[in-house]
């Protein structure tokens, strides 16, 4: 057990290594594109470790609160426990005093997703050993790095541990500065764990007999210090019984002092009463809300919903605490002596108002999220025909904080590669390789090269699957193992010692919170070329399943241009100037601008090939400098909020619904022609099936090429049989969900019909028996009676446009094996006047 507020005991677990640090960092942002400064490629920029006291904290039984207040919690990593480390130089871009954490192993990431052939792109890396880096254009060989071209090598990188700082909490600039002869201390909270110690509302520090601090401990006891400069702990810190406050129940939360007296009230009931005389010395610590202190730095971050602070420089009346609770959280503290009061009513941003007249505005360190309601908002709102909530009295408001929120890295720049104006768009990688215990190892750093700014466009525009490829990072700073390839899930590869930061939109926060942002400063192992998704079948749905279709575009002479999902979303309209658009893999996420410049295209006559499945189905969108991507899942597989929780739907960064993009009023089959079907066992082989044609007499069979194919013909399969295009995740027309369903319309929905125009081409096979899930158009679980697959279209929009779509993930693995598909792909790109050559 370990002192809380002043000696209030609580779990020590608190997921940080908590290191010697007296930095100070101003806040910043800054857009994620941003190449930043950086040193000379392979210059290391060092800077002194202070050592870490990793002594045990004692328990508050048997030790003076002195010495407890001397020790400090023993970290999981420490600093100086890593060989050759060294660390980062203060960097512009950090945050107040924050308790670090140190990740053993090899991580990175680029500054950006893609950089124009003759710009410049920043890496930022941490490693526990020297590392070797080249910057490497992905070959034609794909599981075989020997294959890859080498475009530059940038030598070698020393050893270098960069700290990361997680948690969010609310950083407010002016403490308070004069004791008041009596105080009170009030917010609305909501945990999510109650595991551990952490901080409501605080101006103190671990290591200070002066502060006051109202928090929350292991298994729901409220805590309370005010401190007198001197002590002893029995004199200023105080605690409730346990089971004072639930996880994911709002609470009212009052620490009262009267100058005599202090008091905890929780809901309207006083709980507890002890003498304090005083003096009251409030010290000069930061004002923190969510989160405490220990030698000037945050820590002991709260895993909840957090509403209404406020700090009176007066006792409050009994009946003024309980008509503060009867209030339900809807005004914001106010009255005579309001020193501080911060309602969250901004709903957006890092700046947090303070209601009071002395101005103590605060910044959210490390985003938190918004757009969650306050206590007296019934999140259980209709899924259909809901409206827009935003501006509804009753849903109040609150800032969401978990204690391993964690959206930017902050690491300084490590190396930088200025692209040679020539260099052929695709996809790169920078190549870290280093020795783990005696074995060579490889860390790949994925990124796009786009064509110079000022270069003619190529016939083709491919669009990469980045938002997929953030979705699925569950792991951010995980273990690669001592192999090539590696077999990831949704959880992502398994995490680093000491637990550092692992959600994603498929993993909640470690205290439960759902995840409905992750950050883009960050590295994302998951991206890796070597990524496999079903270990026996070498299937694979993120970037690994992109490299099959470009690879057979270069190797039949087809010139491309590349980009990145959020260059899409910053500039919606570059589609603009190119024959056709591809959409390949698993292009799952899609933000309203995307959509937008999807739609311009089409309806200004362009032509799009989707090699994917599962497309365009869950809406997404990015905070003001891009850095941030958030996604509000709920109502079907994979969802992050239940359906009773369905009121936080609505997205902080423009606030509009969220979820499904067919429920938020953009429904991918309007822009595709179809929609998700559902998913097989993509580790088992049998659960694969190939393609099956059902009008062999359109035009696309037999011109300019003949693929030889007649109805009933199977196509999509390697040269021995073995299946590959439908499988994973698929897509078909409405008519065929609706042909499908098993359970009646839910009241106010139906299925819209097919949209006008569409083709059928080929019916996809998958053997259900072997496993898998199947959904209708409402997400609600069906048992198909056939071997419905993905089905294969061509579709002459009627608002303009024409689109091939083969309605599977895996069709571009079965494009790079099947010469018919192949051939048939050939006559699809031929119709959009796109040619070899």
């Amino acid at each position: 057990m370990e002192r809380g507020p002043r000696g209030v005991a609580g779990n020590a677990e608190n997921r940080r290594c908590e290191t010697e640090s007296t930095r100070t960092f101003p806040l910043r942002t800054f857009p994620y594109a941003s190449a930043g400064s950086a040193p000379l490629a392979g210059i290391p920029l060092a800077a002194g470790v202070p050592r870490e006291d990793n002594r045990r904290t004692p328990t508050m039984s048997g030790s003076s609160r002195r010495s407890f207040l001397k020790a400090t919690t023993a970290g999981v990593v420490s600093l100086h426990a890593l060989p050759r480390v060294l660390a980062a130089a203060p960097a512009p871009d950090s945050i107040p005093p924050h308790t670090p954490m140190s990740v053993s192993g090899v991580h990175g990431y680029a500054s950006a997703h893609g950089v124009a052939a003759g710009d410049t792109l920043g890496f930022h890396t941490s490693a526990d050993v020297p590392v070797q880096v080249s910057l490497v254009r992905l070959g034609r060989e794909i599981d075989d790095p020997a294959g890859d071209t080498v475009v530059h090598d940038a030598g070698s990188l020393p050893a270098r541990v960069q700290p990361i700082h997680p948690g969010s909490y609310v950083h407010v600039g002016t403490p308070i500065a004069q004791a008041p002869p009596a105080l009170t201390l009030e917010c609305w909270v909501r945990p999510w764990s109650l595991a551990r110690l952490a901080g409501l509302v605080t101006q103190e520090d671990k290591q200070s007999d002066d502060g006051f601090a109202l928090g929350i401990g292991k298994d729901g006891y409220v805590g309370l210090f005010l401190g007198n400069g001197a002590g002893p702990d029995e004199a200023v810190v105080h605690r409730t019984a346990t089971g004072v406050v639930r996880k994911g129940e709002w609470h009212h939360v009052v620490g009262r002092w009267d100058g005599r007296h202090k008091e905890v009230w929780v809901d309207g009931l006083r709980i507890a009463r002890w003498e304090f005389a005083g003096p009251l010395r409030v010290g000069t610590h930061p004002l923190r809300l969510g989160a405490m202190g220990d030698l000037g730095r945050a820590l002991r971050f709260l895993d909840g919903d957090l509403a209404q602070c406020g700090i009176h420089g007066r006792a409050l009346s009994d009946d003024e605490i309980r008509a503060r609770h009867a209030d339900g959280g809807r005004t914001t503290p106010s009255g005579p002596g309001l020193l501080g009061a911060w309602g969250f009513p901004e709903e957006r941003g890092s700046r947090i108002g303070d209601a009071s007249p002395h101005g103590r505005h605060g910044t959210v360190v490390n985003h938190g999220t918004w757009m969650v309601g306050g206590p007296s908002f019934h999140r259980d709102v209709p899924r259909f025909g809901g409206g827009s909530l935003y501006a509804t009295r009753d849903r109040g408001h609150s800032l969401r904080l978990a204690s391993d929120d964690l959206y930017d890295c902050r690491w300084e720049e490590t190396f930088r590669w200025k692209v040679p104006a020539g260099t052929r768009p695709g996809l790169h990688v920078a190549r870290l390789r280093f020795e783990r215990d005696g074995k060579p190892r490889q860390y790949d750093i994925t990124f796009i090269v786009r064509k110079a700014r000022r270069a003619a466009k190529a016939p083709l525009l491919l669009v990469c699957s980045t938002n997929t490829w953030r979705a699925y990072n569950g792991a951010p700073f995980g273990v690669w193992p001592d192999s090539l390839h590696a077999v990831v899930g949704t959880d992502g590869l398994p995490n680093a010692a000491g637990s550092p930061p692992a959600y994603c939109f498929y993993r909640r926060h470690a205290g439960g919170q759902g995840t409905y942002q992750v950050g883009l400063r960050m590295p994302f192992p998951v991206a890796s070329p070597y990524v496999l998704y079903g270990g026996p079948t070498r299937y694979s749905h993120l970037m690994r399943a992109e490299r099959f279709l470009h690879v057979w575009l270069e190797g039949e002479g087809y010139r491309f241009d590349v980009v990145a999902d959020d260059d899409l979303h910053r500039d919606p309209d570059l589609l603009r100037g190119y024959r056709a658009v591809v959409l390949n893999g698993h292009s799952e996420y899609w933000s309203l601008p995307m959509l937008a410049g999807l739609d311009r295209y089409l309806a200004g006559g362009g032509n799009l090939a989707v090699f994917s499945g599962n497309s365009l189905f869950w809406r997404v969108s990015f905070n003001g400098d891009g850095s941030v991507l958030e996604c509000r899942k709920v109502d079907a597989p994979g969802e992050q909020m239940l359906p009773h929780e369905r009121g936080e739907a609505w997205h902080s960064h423009d606030r509009l619904r969220g979820g499904m993009l067919r429920e938020c009023g953009h429904p991918g089959w309007n822009y595709t022609g179809l929609e998700t079907l559902g998913w097989n066992n993509q580790g088992n082989p049998r659960n694969f099936g190939p393609y099956v044609v059902t009008h062999s007499d359109h035009p696309l069979f037999r011109s300019p090429e003949d693929t030889g194919l007649r109805d009933g013909d199977r196509f999509g399969t390697l040269p021995d049989g073995t299946t590959l295009a439908n499988g994973h995740e698929m897509d078909i027309r409405l008519s065929t969900l609706r042909a499908m369903q098993e359970q009646p319309d839910p009241k106010g929905a139906s299925v819209p019909p097919d949209p006008a125009g569409i083709e059928p081409l080929a019916n996809g096979i998958l053997p259900w028996k072997e496993g898998g899930a199947a959904f209708d158009f409402y997400f609600r679980p069906i048992r198909p009676k056939t071997d419905q697959g993905g089905e294969m279209i061509w579709w002459k929009r009627p608002g303009g446009g024409q689109v091939f779509n083969a309605g599977c993930i895996a069709s571009g693995w079965a494009v790079h094996a099947d010469p018919r598909l192949q051939t048939l792909v050939r006559n699809v790109l031929h119709r959009f006047g796109v040619e070899r050559g």
